[in-house]
């Protein structure tokens, strides 16, 4: 039951939107000298909880399905030049997208409308891959629906 139910939603929602800018697919980050972006990646003391799908440096970003951004997410406790998102909800998905400057903090969006602007990564993390962080609100594997 619990399978047709994931099945259903999956149908519903379909294959989420192009996240960036740029890219013709969601594709995600391979290892870097800051780590690799799969899900469930070791970082640190760490397992990695969210994809980090690869977005040219300060592209625009699309919301991935139509839905409501709920608010500001901060993926860190300190300020620094990345401490940005979003979480937004719709389509049976909750998810926050970090790295980002939202257009907006609350509201509805269409998939595929523009979300936001990519922030620079490398002010934080030197060398690293431009990317946003995506990660279900559950904390499970968002990789099937990219």
């Amino acid at each position: 039951a619990a399978l047709l139910l994931c099945l259903s939603l999956l149908a519903l929602a379909g294959p989420w939107a192009n996240i960036c800018a740029g890219k013709s697919f969601n594709e995600i980050r391979t290892c870097d000298s800051h780590g690799c972006g799969q899900y469930s990646a070791q970082r640190n003391q760490r397992t990695h909880q969210g994809v980090d799908v690869l977005c040219p440096a300060g592209s625009a970003v699309y919301a991935p399905f139509s839905g409501i951004i709920m608010g500001q997410e901060k993926p860190y406790k300190n300020k620094n030049a990345i401490n940005n998102g979003v979480r937004m909800s719709g389509r049976g998905f909750c998810i926050k997208i970090f790295y980002i400057k939202p257009i907006k903090y609350k509201g509805a969006i269409k998939k595929g409308e523009k979300l936001g602007t990519l922030l620079p990564l490398q002010k934080v993390y030197p060398g690293i891959q431009s990317h946003v962080h995506i990660e279900n609100c559950d904390l499970s594997d968002p990789t099937a629906y990219l």
